[in-house]
C-alpha cells in the first residue's frame, strides 16, 4: 500500500519560500501520495473550545493528520523562533493527549529562510513542540535550506537549485523509509 505523506507549511503568506519547497517536494520523491495539510483556518488554541472534536476547523485538521502515514513540516523560522501561526497548530494537534492526532505520528523538519543560518532555532523549538507531544521525529537528520531567494525562482514558484534538490530528495527518501521503522520505536 502507497504511503500518504502530510505537508504542513508553516507559514501562511500565500508566495512564502517554505510553501514553494513543500510544493518542490512530490516532484523530488513520487513514490508516495502527499496531502496539503492547511493551518491556515484554525482559531487560537483555546482549552475552552477544545471540547469533543473542537471546532470544524480542528476537527478537520486533525482527522488529516490522522489520515497520513508522517508530517513532513516545512517551515519558516520567525524572531528566532517557531512562527506562531505553527506553533498554534501543533497545540490543537496535540490534544486530547490519550488520542491527540501527533500521538506516535512519524515527523520530518525542513525550512527555509532568507537568511545564512538556515532554521536551526525554529526547527529545535518544532522539534521540542513534538516530542511533548509524543510525535516521533526524524533523528540525526537536518533539512534546513539557507539563502532560499538565490535557490528559488520566485516567479514560476519553483525550487531551482540542483544541490539542494538533491538534499531534500535525499532528506524526504530518508524520511519515507523511517517511517517503516517507527513500529519498533513502540516495541
Amino acid at each position: 500500500m502507497t504511503k500518504k505523506i502530510g505537508l504542513i507549511v508553516g507559514s501562511l503568506r500565500e508566495h512564502s519560500f517554505n510553501r514553494m519547497i513543500a510544493e518542490a517536494i512530490p516532484e523530488l520523491e513520487a513514490s508516495v501520495e502527499y496531502e496539503q495539510i492547511s493551518i491556515a483556518e484554525l482559531p487560537l488554541y483555546n482549552g475552552d473550545l477544545d471540547r469533543g472534536d473542537g471546532p470544524e476547523p480542528v476537527r478537520l485538521f486533525r482527522e488529516a493528520i490522522q489520515r497520513v502515514d508522517g508530517i513532513l513540516i516545512v517551515s519558516p523560522e520567525y524572531n528566532s523562533g517557531i512562527p506562531g501561526v505553527l506553533k498554534n497548530a501543533l497545540d490543537w494537534a496535540s490534544t486530547p493527549t490519550k488520542t491527540a492526532a501527533l500521538l506516535r505520528k512519524p515527523a520530518g523538519l525542513v525550512g527555509a529562510t532568507p537568511g545564512v543560518k538556515g532554521t536551526i532555532l525554529s526547527q529545535q523549538q518544532i522539534r521540542q513542540t513534538l516530542e511533548a507531544a509524543q510525535a516521533y521525529v526524524l533523528p540525526f537528520q537536518k533539512m534546513y535550506i539557507s539563502q532560499v531567494m538565490d535557490k528559488v525562482d520566485a516567479e514560476r514558484r519553483e525550487l531551482t537549485d540542483e544541490t539542494t534538490r538533491k538534499y531534500l530528495q535525499r532528506y524526504v527518501q530518508q524520511f519515507i523509509h523511517w517511517i517503516d521503522q517507527v513500529p519498533a520505536l513502540e516495541g
